[in-house]
């Protein structure tokens, strides 16, 4: 290739010589052949002397004959002297013969496409309409695919205008991101012209063509709001509707800026790779996360719709309306629409107590960060290709928890205000971190750009060790590791506490590595003669978990921590998150086993969702069973990144690697924890329970089957062949359905074999994505290798759409091997079917992250030595580094003198 192209190549961003300003898009696609031809006018700012336009475009065919620049009168046309492609960039550089005139021009391009299968740029989805198969058409642009469509400036900070005209078989549904403003009918085609959006990303670009019913409501300004389903199921997206009508409503007030574009849609795709994507003013979603249906739906998926769409529609604004600058301030984006999703959702359903639930969030922040190979928040972005990695609980669940963390350190009503007058300030144009800052000092007096700079440009977060020194409490930080090295970072770390009740929280900033307090000047009164010596006393540091860091506490302290446990006088966000710290010093070799155990013995009876729900997490981990996939998180563009328990892929299988004749007193230990509480649910809803009773009831019951409970797993069985017998059945409502699925796949075997084939019959017979999922992920299970093989040859048949198959591949610790080998055998064909985007990763993930041996991971080390890709480089360094402390837990606890001692006493323990 001649060198005068070289300088384009291997570039990040593109050149800045030439700015588009609007951009004419004309699609015609063939939903037949699934290829669409286009053309594109885009208006073009010429800043510098130049005679290269340099744009993104990839997987098109350009034609050659159709590009041309034009001056804005049209008196002048320049055609290019060369059109070249280049793949590895993504990048089409026109030359001409001269320099192009400053100022605006008009670069017309003809091109042609496929409507690919890989759930990326204009690609298609299938459905069943009648009997029929067909297919629908759907962009998914974001982060860097809009390039796949048309060629364009594909980059956050390239803001233009959009008119959109598409041509299309006329019995279809088309949808664009504005309204129809003109459609001309000619015989079996219309074409269909919008009206121009306000300046916005090229990523926010949005197209849907195909059969779809709706249902329409207005906001309280008139604003037309409507949900897409496929025909027959509109009525499943009435909860949605509703959510959205009045999420508009708390936005507009929240931010003190309207809705700004005059409708909004919102559509089920039934293929998606991520959980839902905010094009403006045309919101896709996955048919999980956007459908509810009252008779199969489980309320955690009723959850889940209202949290996925409250983070899109705050989108709207921080995103879209204000975009990062580029995809190193990505957490701008997704880190303020998590949080504020759940803002949302608490003002319309207090009832759920979801900010409690934001812990888990926060959790997931603090798993991922725990490793040496996390990222930033604010990380550098060289290629495309790594964009979709940074989709990740750093971005997401990181972000929201600092955001969290100053909102808790400045108040709510002067962040409320600094966050209106950003969204004003840098409304319709592009902002970086440092922006948001700017504004938030401004309006609270405060360094927050100090204090937040150590939060995110660096990786990673402080443990705080708290001792008690004759009258004097003594604070320490240090950067926390999973692996239990010693890491190097310093914060500003904003400390909480609270000594023996919450009638008085006291506060500070730690600024340096280590700061004494005076007890009785602090707390207003001396150790010795204050509440901390009384009989039931004690301290507890990052009240409610505000604050994006763990606590490490003394012997004495820690006691006295665990007895305010058992005696319930601390909060459910502070009882998640002694609990939740513990299991990470545990992890990282900084507490015994031993210690942990006898503290989770302290929550025997404890009803409360969120703490009940964490608590089987780390247990079905320690345990070593499987912990399978509950929900998707991700909106992207992964609630997200898709969720897993990240536990189980850390610490996963311990007992059964580290104390394998320890497993059955674990088990029973438990089984006597959760039974307590499993008794007082019941197994049938009761009349005008609470929303979180009834996923706290499928979680418990799901746990004790998987520890092989005989009652649970002998009722849940009654519960299936009634099922079977009568899909309606009041004996097993959703809620309870992925309990009875479990159970019955605890007893399967390749001779034994009906239950397993009793599933796939449900799964296909179903045409609810929800109960698919809940399946897949019951399948998985298996404690038997020969099913979980079939499972997994299952998961990559046609009969699973490929959005859905890593629901099926995290396996028990009995299938990690034969998870192993099928990676490996069928490696050519996972990475050519989702190779292209973030789904790879997380076959990766499942797959690798539950081993627990050096070999194991010098084995995975090297299959992937000339395999590895750039969209799944940074997950294989966690997945491998994850497995190395997993091994380094494994020996630490082999090296515990009490454990069996105190294993066995807590398992005789029954009440």
């Amino acid at each position: 290739m001649e060198q005068k192209y070289e300088q384009f190549k291997g570039q990040p961003r593109l050149p800045k010589f030439a700015v588009p300003k609007r951009y004419d898009i004309n699609l015609k696609p063939d939903l037949i052949s699934c290829k669409f031809a286009g053309a594109v006018q885009i208006f073009v700012d010429i800043v510098a002397d130049t005679n290269f336009i340099v744009l993104n475009a990839a997987e098109l065919a350009v034609d050659r004959n159709g590009v041309r620049f034009t001056d804005q009168s049209g008196s002048k046309v320049w055609e290019p002297v060369e059109v070249e492609l280049f793949e590895g960039d993504e990048i089409l550089v026109l030359e001409f013969a001269e320099n192009l005139p400053l100022g605006l021009g008009v670069l017309c391009i003809a091109f042609e496409g496929i409507l690919n299968e890989n759930m990326k740029g204009f690609y298609r989805s299938t459905y069943e309409h009648n009997g029929e198969k067909k297919n629908m058409a759907v962009t998914q642009f974001e982060p860097a695919d809009a390039r796949r469509c048309f060629p364009c400036w594909d980059e956050p900070a390239c803001k233009a205008t959009f008119k959109i005209t598409l041509e299309v078989p006329s019995e279809l549904v088309a949808l664009s991101n504005m309204p129809v403003i003109q459609e001309e009918v000619d015989g079996n085609i219309k074409t269909v012209h919008y009206q121009e959006s306000p300046i916005m990303s090229t990523y926010l670009v949005a197209v849907v063509i195909g059969l779809f019913d709706y249902v329409e409501d207005h906001t309280s300004d008139g604003i037309k709001v409507r949900v897409y389903c496929q025909v027959g199921k509109e009525n499943q997206g009435k909860f949605a509707l509703d959510l959205a009508v009045k999420t508009l409503d708390l936005f507009k007030k929240y931010f003190s800026v309207p809705y700004s574009l005059p409708k909004l849609d919102m559509v089920a795709i039934p293929d998606f790779a991520a959980g839902a994507m905010e094009n403006y003013g045309l919101v896709t979603y996955r048919e999980t996360a956007l459908l509810y249906d009252d008779k199969h739906s489980a309320a955690a998926n009723k959850q889940r719709v209202a949290t996925v769409v409250a983070h899109e529609l705050a989108h709207q604004w921080f995103g879209n309306l204000v975009t990062m600058e580029w995809w190193t301030h990505l957490w701008l984006n997704e880190g303020f629409a998590t949080w504020v999703s759940y803002l949302a959702t608490d003002s319309l359903f207090p009832e759920w107590k979801i900010w409690t639930q934001f812990l888990d969030e926060s959790t997931e922040g603090l798993r991922l960060d725990g490793l040496a190979e996390s990222h930033p928040i604010e990380v550098e972005i060289n290629h495309a290709r790594e964009i979709d990695e940074i989709f990740d609980a750093i971005s997401y669940r990181k972000g929201a928890s600092v955001i969290r963390m100053l909102q808790s350190y400045l108040g709510p009503e002067c962040f409320q205000r600094a966050l209106a007058s950003y969204i004003r300030k840098h409304s319709c144009s592009n902002a970086k971190t440092e922006d948001l800052w700017t504004v938030l000092e401004e309006e609270s007096g405060e360094p927050v750009n100090k204090l937040m700079n150590s939060w995110t440009k660096q990786k990673g977060y402080p443990v705080v060790s708290v001792t008690v020194k004759g009258q004097n409490l003594e604070f320490e930080q240090s950067q926390f590791l999973l692996s239990g090295s010693k890491g190097d970072g310093q914060w500003i770390v904003p400390i909480t506490l609270c000594c023996s009740s919450y009638d008085t929280i006291k506060n500070f900033l730690l600024h340096v590595k280590s700061e004494t307090l005076d007890t009785k000047e602090f707390l207003g009164g001396s150790i010795s003669e204050g509440s901390l010596m009384e009989p039931g006393g004690w301290i507890k540091v990052n009240v409610d978990q505000a604050g994006f860091y763990r606590v490490k506490y003394d012997e004495e302290l820690a006691g006295r921590l665990r007895y305010a446990v058992e005696t319930k006088c601390l909060s459910a966000t502070d009882r998640f998150g002694i609990l939740d710290d513990s299991y990470a010093l545990c992890m990282a070799c900084q507490q015994p086993l031993a210690s942990l155990l006898s503290l989770m013995g302290a929550f025997r009876g404890e009803l409360e969702y969120t703490v009940l729900s964490n608590l089987i997490s780390v247990m079905i981990t320690i345990s070593c069973i499987h912990i399978f996939l509950q929900t998707l998180n991700q909106t992207v563009g992964p609630n997200n990144q898709l969720l897993f328990p990240q536990i189980s892929y850390k610490v996963a299988r311990i007992a059964a690697d580290a104390a394998p004749e320890l497993l059955d007193y674990i088990k029973q230990f438990f089984i006597n924890l959760f039974q307590c509480s499993a008794e007082k649910l019941g197994w049938d809803p009761i009349q005008g329970e609470s929303h979180l009773d009834a996923m706290l009831r499928g979680e418990l019951l799901t746990a004790l089957a998987q520890f092989g409970h005989d009652g649970t797993q002998n009722e849940a069985s009654r519960r299936f062949d009634a099922f079977l017998d009568d899909r309606n059945t009041a004996l097993l409502p959703p809620d309870i359905r992925k309990a009875a699925y479990v159970a019955v796949m605890q007893n399967v075997t390749t001779s034994k074999r009906s239950g397993y084939e009793s599933l796939l019959r449900v799964y296909r017979e179903t045409d609810q994505s929800q109960e698919k999922t809940r399946i897949l992920g019951s399948l998985a299970s298996c404690p038997n290798p020969e099913i979980v093989l079939e499972v997994l040859n299952f998961v990559l048949s046609p009969e699973v759409r490929s959005q859905d198959a890593i629901y099926g591949v995290s396996v028990g610790v009995k299938g990690r091997e034969t998870a192993w080998r099928w990676l490996k055998d069928n490696w050519d064909h996972i990475l050519k079917t989702f190779g292209s985007g973030f789904l790879i990763s997380n076959f990766v993930s499942a797959v690798v992250s539950p081993f627990s041996s050096y070999e194991k991971a010098n084995e995975v080390e090297e299959f992937f030595a000339n395999r590895s890709k750039p969209s799944i480089a940074r997950t294989l360094k966690q997945s491998l580094e994850r497995v190395h402390i997993n091994a380094k837990w494994v020996q630490s606890i082999q090296n515990e003198q009490r454990l069996a001692e105190v294993v066995e006493e807590l398992s005789s323990r029954k009440t």
